[in-house]
C-alpha cells in the first residue's frame, strides 16, 4: 500500500511595513519634540514624562519618542490595511496630516488629561484640552510620518 505524506501549506501573513512606519514616526517625533521644546517646553519637559512617574527634558524626550515611533508602526499598519496601495508621497503625507488630527483629538485632547489626572498630576490639563499649538504640532508629526513613509516603507 502506497502512502502519501502532504504538507499543509498556508496562505502567507502579509507583513506591513512596521519598520517603515518606525523610521518615519522618530522622524516626525523629532520634529514635533524640537517644536514642543520651543513652543510648549512644559508640556515635553514636565507633563509627558510625568504620565510614567517621570520628570525633566531628557524623560520627556525619550517619552515622545517612544510614543512617536509606536504611533508610526500603527499608521504603517493602517496604511497597509487600506484597499489601494498609497505610493504616492502627496498621498501619504495628506493620510499623515489627517492621522496627526485624528491623534491630536483622541490622545492630547482626551487620553493625556485623563491619564494626567489618574495619576495625580497637579497641572493636568482640562478635558477635552483642545490647544491649538498642541494641533499644529500633531498635524506636522503627520505630516512628516505620512511624507517620509512612502520612501522608508521597505527599510
Amino acid at each position: 500500500m502506497a502512502s502519501e505524506t502532504s504538507t499543509a501549506v498556508g496562505t502567507p501573513v502579509e507583513q506591513f511595513a512596521w519598520k517603515g512606519g518606525a523610521l518615519a514616526g522618530f522622524l516626525g517625533g523629532i520634529v514635533m519634540g524640537a517644536m514642543l521644546t520651543m513652543q510648549m517646553r512644559p508640556v515635553i519637559e514636565v507633563a509627558i514624562p510625568s504620565m510614567y512617574g517621570l520628570a525633566g527634558l531628557p524623560a520627556g524626550w525619550l517619552v515622545h519618542l517612544f510614543h512617536s515611533v509606536a504611533l508610526g508602526i500603527v499608521f504603517a499598519a493602517v496604511v497597509g490595511a487600506l484597499p489601494t496601495t498609497v505610493n504616492s508621497t502627496g498621498k501619504s503625507a495628506a493620510l499623515g496630516v489627517g492621522y496627526g488630527v485624528v491623534l491630536w483629538v483622541v490622545l492630547a485632547a482626551v487620553v493625556m488629561p485623563v491619564w494626567l489626572g489618574a495619576v495625580g498630576f497637579p497641572k493636568a490639563p482640562p478635558l477635552p484640552n483642545f490647544n491649538p499649538t498642541s494641533l499644529v504640532g500633531h498635524v506636522v508629526y503627520g505630516l512628516v510620518l505620512g511624507a517620509a513613509f512612502p520612501s522608508l516603507r521597505d527599510s
